[in-house]
């Protein structure tokens, strides 16, 4: 996948379109990423138990990983990213607009 888990991204697509966002969890197999304040569900929690309450609770859900470009801070928006090896022969992510390396 593009991204990982920590990064910054921008959602390019659908109702949450221009919003930032910092990603929670990547899921690849099913190609989906959970990002912190996008594509907020509301769920119908059960009380499961004497002591616990049950109400109604606000979460994040995933979203396609394609709707998500990674934000470059130095460029201030949604960037691509591509794939390169450093002399020392480990493959780190970089900006495609800037060329800033984003894994070090």
């Amino acid at each position: 996948m593009h991204v990982k888990s920590g990064d910054t991204v921008v959602i390019v697509s659908g109702k949450d379109k221009g919003k930032k966002g910092k990603i929670l969890k990547v899921m690849p197999k099913e190609n989906r990423i959970i990002v912190e304040g996008i594509n907020v569900l509301t769920k119908h929690k059960k009380a499961q138990g004497p002591n616990q309450e049950g109400g109604i609770v606000h979460q994040e859900g995933p979203i396609n990983a394609s709707k998500a470009m990674y934000f470059c801070d130095k460029d201030k928006k949604g960037v691509r990213l591509g794939h390169k090896f450093l002399e020392d022969g480990k493959k780190v992510r970089y900006c495609k607009k800037c060329g800033e390396v984003i894994d070090k």
